[in-house]
């Protein structure tokens, strides 16, 4: 894979290319901020992902979203991992909320595990959203006022959250120690309950992970 890095941390920079390389990835760039980047983006049309800091200069807020926007809006296909070192799951669901593919939140302490990151980075180049699991664990676990998702039985939730991570109906099934068609059937009853009926142009599947997201959103703010 070829991933170019984003990050005012000088620090963190180096880390990650170094773990990356050493991973077997090519990192063609690393750099400290958003405007060193575009270059780098739009001269490389073969570059698989970029790895970006939540919170950069000048404000040190949501600047890494904004360059995921901005990047998305212009290279959709290109995967996407931000990186955080909050534990914030109202940025998860504002980074997903309109375009989930190619997309990934994870935490900062999973870059000391150098498999956990270089399997984010594959999924989300292939298309697949990406969810650090302990913001799923979190929302999980996490008391709940009354509203859709409190319908959901305890294994219904626990589906729930392994497709919040990003995780296939074989995957989770293999987690669960489930027969497919049990998974399937959990997943049906899942869609039901949330009022995700079959549609041909809507995702249900990120639908519903945007639901459980932003079930959580307020707590996250808190």
């Amino acid at each position: 894979m070829r991933i170019a890095v984003v990050d005012d941390a000088m620090i963190i920079r180096e880390g990650l290319t170094r773990l990356l390389a050493e991973s077997g990835c090519e990192v063609v760039a690393a750099v400290a901020s958003p405007e060193r980047l575009a270059p780098v983006v739009e001269a490389d049309a073969h570059l698989d992902a970029v790895v970006v800091d939540i919170r950069m200069p000048p404000t040190h807020t949501d600047e890494g979203l904004a360059l995921a926007a901005a990047l998305r809006s212009r290279h959709p296909r290109l995967g996407i991992l931000v990186l955080s070192q909050y534990l914030e799951s109202h940025y998860a669901s504002r980074l997903l909320q309109d375009t989930p593919e190619h997309t990934g939140y994870l935490l900062k302490d999973r870059v000391s595990e150098v498999g956990v990151l270089v399997d984010a980075l594959r999924r989300v180049t292939v298309g697949e959203c990406v969810i650090d699991p302990t913001i799923v664990s979190r929302l999980l676990n996490r008391p709940r006022p009354t509203t859709a998702l409190s319908r959901l039985t305890t294994r219904e939730r626990e589906v729930l959250s392994m497709m919040a991570e990003g995780r296939s109906n074989h995957a989770i099934a293999a987690e669960l120690c489930l027969g497919a068609r049990t998974v399937e059937a959990h997943v049906r009853q899942i869609m039901q309950k949330l009022d995700l009926p079959p549609s041909a142009d809507d995702h249900r599947r990120v639908l519903a992970v945007l639901r459980y997201l932003q079930d959580g959103s307020a707590e996250g703010r808190t």
